[in-house]
């Protein structure tokens, strides 16, 4: 029995530890971003669609938002915009998460006065050479550490911490957490990677014997064009378009390689 094993990017392993902390849509009237779902607020998600002013989108569009965009929205605008990709593995999900719960900005300059540099909210040259120096002199656990401790103050000092406080708390303990395993993850030399490097994926496909092979590769190349139309359909709605395209791909050139091989000897 033969199997493909596929790979995530950096970004997609810690978009999925922002996204156990992001549930579906929630309108809570207490907290002042409204109606969100998966972490995407009604005025990021205005804004991302260039609707102005940020009321004509209504709550019924952030209901319906899809995972690709939400991916897409993350990406740009929180893993990108808080400079996590040029960080060491650890401190990128720490970052990020951070950026996603507070705003880009706010977790940037909080990383700058940990580190003594500039506070003006956007990584650049100087604030990577503080963090190399930082990370050189206590290590980058220890920096992490930091980090969670300043975003958790920052969160207690909010008038809302006694409505959300708990799960805040929550998460930026897990968070830590998991930051830390990354970076003890990545001192081991088979599991090294730089940031938004590719990883194992934990789903795998097997190459099946005979007719259900084809029958697999028909159904992931009939769900990677559903996705690419916007239709998501059940069993294959966690991965993207591309992916399955190339994975049904890959199954049915791949068998055809191995019959060929196998008439040949």
């Amino acid at each position: 029995m033969f199997r493909i094993e596929f790979q995530m990017t950096r970004f997609e392993q810690c978009l999925a530890h922002v996204l156990r902390h992001e549930g579906g849509y929630v309108d809570h009237p207490k907290d002042p971003g409204g109606a969100t779902n998966y972490g995407i607020t009604r005025k990021t998600l205005a804004s991302w669609r260039g609707i102005k002013p940020w009321w004509k989108l209504t709550k019924s569009d952030v209901r319906l938002l899809r995972k690709k965009e939400v991916a897409a929205i993350y990406r740009a605008r929180y893993w990108r915009g808080s400079g996590a990709p040029a960080m060491p593995k650890g401190l990128d999900l720490a970052l990020f998460d951070f950026a996603v719960n507070s705003g880009p900005s706010r977790a940037v300059k909080t990383l700058q006065l940990i580190v003594g540099s500039r506070r003006d909210g956007v990584v650049g040259a100087k604030t990577l050479a503080a963090v190399r120096r930082l990370i050189a002199a206590i290590g980058t656990r220890a920096l992490i550490v930091r980090l969670c401790e300043k975003r958790l103050a920052f969160l207690q000092r909010l008038s809302t911490f006694s409505t959300f406080g708990r799960g805040w708390s929550r998460r930026v303990q897990n968070i830590q957490q998991a930051s830390v395993r990354a970076v003890e993850h990545s001192e081991n030399p088979r599991e090294q990677t730089k940031p938004d490097a590719i990883k194992p994926r934990s789903i795998f496909m097997q190459i099946l014997p005979g007719y259900k092979t084809y029958i697999v590769a028909t159904a992931m190349l009939i769900a990677g064009i559903g996705q690419l139309l916007g239709i998501d359909l059940p069993g294959f709605e966690q991965q993207a378009a591309g992916q399955l395209l190339f994975e049904a791909l890959a199954i049915l050139f791949f068998r055809k390689g191995l019959k060929n091989d196998i008439s040949n000897a």
